[in-house]
């Protein structure tokens, strides 16, 4: 076999070994990232005054554990409130009185949505809304005004 043919061959061995090893990658990442979500998942829609830092992908969390995430955002046109929807753990019964915020992490950490289970026996379907919502905190608009108000010793 001439020489050209076999540095030809061992490029094209290479190259395969580079495609297979991105195709298996691409498989791991949509497996971890929730890229499989479908049957053992239900949707919830939660809308709130305002979602700053939330994203498709965010988490989704009942008492710190991850149960899902954001699927969706969009806007409503007649309240202008944000309405997301959730992708959560099928097998979770989560009461009809469910309640979502829009929590940080910390100072500099992401926010997420947290879900906290109600008490009622009805639970919420496949679709259903959750009508207990709060927005999340402006913390930069919060820091904002302590620092403002640092060097005011209440004298005009």
């Amino acid at each position: 076999m001439p020489a050209a043919v076999k540095d030809h061959l061992a490029e094209v061995v290479a190259g395969l070994l580079v495609l297979l090893l991105a195709a298996g990658f691409v498989v791991f990442a949509w497996g971890q990232t929730g890229g499989r979500a479908g049957a053992d998942t239900q949707r919830l829609v939660a809308r709130f005054p305002g979602v700053g830092g939330v994203t498709v992908g965010t988490d989704v969390k009942i008492a710190g554990v991850k149960v899902g995430r954001v699927e969706r955002l969009t806007l409503d046109p007649a309240s202008f409130q944000a309405v997301v929807t959730l992708a959560v753990d099928r097998s979770l019964a989560l009461p009809v009185d469910t309640s979502a915020a829009i929590t940080a992490e910390g100072l500099l950490g992401g926010n997420y949505v947290a879900l906290t289970p109600g008490a009622e026996t009805q639970m919420l379907k496949d679709g259903g809304e959750i009508a207990e919502t709060s927005g999340a905190a402006d913390l930069m608009g919060l820091i904002g005004s302590i620092v403002n108000r640092s060097g005011d010793d209440g004298r005009k």
